[in-house]
């Protein structure tokens, strides 16, 4: 069984953007990683190559920014990277420039990719997410964050990256996917505050106008991390591989937790959720079997 990582990155140090880590992170359970980096002058193809593994192959790319609605830029660069995919691999893992895999999660990724590896129905796998905001002792607690995605699918090349990259559909159809007993820890909204700033109004350009994005973005110079619905402290371990950045960060964040800004509804779905495991509404791009 052969296995391919594959990845987007562009304007990951203007960003901020953990992406060395995301890539090494799963790169122990690759054979080979596919890396679309985007034309860009910060530095970010500079960054890559200094991983300096054999395993990883560089796809240079002009992104075409005019491609707004509905994010679909970073779909058809997510595309290109899987297209490069080896064709003896049966499964290849997608993971984004600001998720890191704990390596805790190798040995379960690997059965699961083993396990399934000859059964054609299961299209996927489907994993947990842990969403860390403000700070790295924080965690997103509330509706407003998903809980699952797809982020291993199998090498079928008619299995497109859906809308903003997402997840996935093979022909528009959602994926048949088994679920993995791992998290994905998506660190997305972890940066000092004024590269988070810069990084919303980058961030909105790709699914809006110039006009409107700025209008969303706002005018701050730092990004406002107290405008938060509710977090909890998080009491575990984060991989390894994030260490030295998480003890050179530069900034400071603290959040009350028994602090809980809900709507009279949104606090009814929470409280059936709680009870129940069920989230009323929930969107979910996948079909569990």
């Amino acid at each position: 069984m052969k296995v391919s990582g594959f990845t987007i990155a562009r304007n990951a140090v203007k960003f901020d953007y953990p992406v060395v880590e995301a890539i090494t992170s799963i790169l122990p359970l690759c054979d080979e990683f596919i890396v679309n980096v985007g034309k860009c002058e910060d530095g970010t193809l500079e960054l890559i190559r200094s991983i300096n593994s054999p395993k990883i192959k560089i796809i240079e790319s002009v992104w075409d920014d005019s491609l707004r609605e509905g994010g679909k830029l970073l779909a058809v660069e997510t595309n290109k990277a899987f297209d490069a995919v080896s064709p003896e691999s049966t499964w290849a893992f997608y993971i984004q420039a600001d998720e890191v895999l704990h390596e805790k999660y190798h040995d379960v990724v690997r059965k699961g990719m083993e396990e399934h590896k000859y059964n054609a129905k299961v299209e996927g796998l489907l994993f947990n997410y842990t969403h860390f905001y403000g700070s790295y002792d924080y965690v997103g607690n509330s509706r407003r964050w998903y809980r699952n995605e797809v982020r291993v699918i199998r090498n079928d090349k008619q299995i497109r990256s859906y809308r903003d990259a997402m997840g996935f559909r093979k022909n528009e159809e959602k994926l048949r996917v088994k679920a993995l007993d791992a998290h994905m820890y998506h660190y997305g909204w972890v940066k000092p505050p004024k590269a988070q700033q810069e990084k919303q109004k980058s961030f909105h350009k790709l699914w809006h106008d110039d006009k409107a994005a700025e209008k969303m973005a706002g005018t701050a110079d730092e990004f406002d991390y107290s405008q938060i619905d509710s977090l909890q402290p998080f009491k575990g371990s984060h991989p390894s591989i994030m260490q030295k950045r998480i003890a050179e960060k530069n900034w400071s964040f603290s959040f009350d937790t028994s602090k809980m800004v809900f709507s009279l509804k949104d606090k009814f779905l929470m409280q059936i959720e709680k009870s129940t495991g069920w989230r009323p509404g929930e969107y979910r791009n996948f079909r569990l079997i």
